[in-house]
């Protein structure tokens, strides 16, 4: 039996909230399933669609393995020089050796998807396997497509826990005038950024600037 992988992320651009990727593993012979089950990329599913088919995704996986980067994280790498692509081959690379699959299909970040092949091989210090690097990967293929519906419902479940919790703040996405005005208000309120938020964003900087501004009128 061959295993095949397919991993995913969400999360990458909002400046509220974790980012989230996703691999799964799945029997070759069950692969076929993944297609009459409708399974394609999530930005193309409804929510509940999404939720269906995440149950069902994990039903036939043989695994799937979920890691969360929260903010906190993600800034503190910014900070010191080492950038998304760097960190998400980092935790794929990981997720891999946990999967131990024969062969992993992967959605590149990267404008370069044979630099982010390279990227994620300096990981895999434990493992030898196949590494299929692409753009668009979860058009292309269902195992890619499923491990991206895992990670959008698990950043769904956070930010809509984290939305009962302070209200709305909208997508989450710096192009939101909702979601500007959430952090502003914030700020203005609370003299900081919010725990949840990316500060190395800039929309995060300008949130900050606002009130800098405020203070020395």
């Amino acid at each position: 039996m061959r295993v095949i992988a397919g991993i995913d992320e969400v999360g990458r651009g909002p400046v509220i909230g974790p980012m989230v990727i996703a691999g799964v593993s799945i029997a070759s012979h069950d692969l076929e399933k993944l297609k009459l089950m409708g399974v394609k990329d999530s930005k193309k599913l409804t929510h509940p669609a999404r939720i269906r088919l995440a149950e069902e995704i994990k039903k036939i996986a043989i695994r799937y393995e979920l890691v969360e980067i929260p903010v906190e994280v993600i800034d503190r790498n910014l900070l010191k020089g080492v950038n998304l692509n760097m960190l998400e081959a980092k935790f794929m690379a990981l997720i891999i050796e946990k999967l131990k699959p024969d062969e992993a299909y992967i959605g590149s970040v990267d404008v370069n998807a044979d630099r982010f092949k390279k990227m994620i091989e300096q990981h895999l210090t434990k493992l030898s396997v196949k590494l299929n690097v692409s753009h668009h990967a979860e058009d292309e293929y269902p195992v890619v497509a499923a491990a991206s519906i895992l990670a959008k419902c698990r950043r769904e479940e956070i930010i809509n826990e984290l939305k009962q919790r302070v209200g709305d703040f909208g997508s989450g996405y710096p192009h939101d005038p909702k979601t500007k005005e959430f952090l502003i208000k914030w700020v203005k309120e609370h003299g900081a950024l919010p725990p949840f938020a990316r500060k190395t964003w800039k929309t995060s900087k300008k949130a900050l600037q606002l009130k800098l501004n405020e203070a020395l009128i």
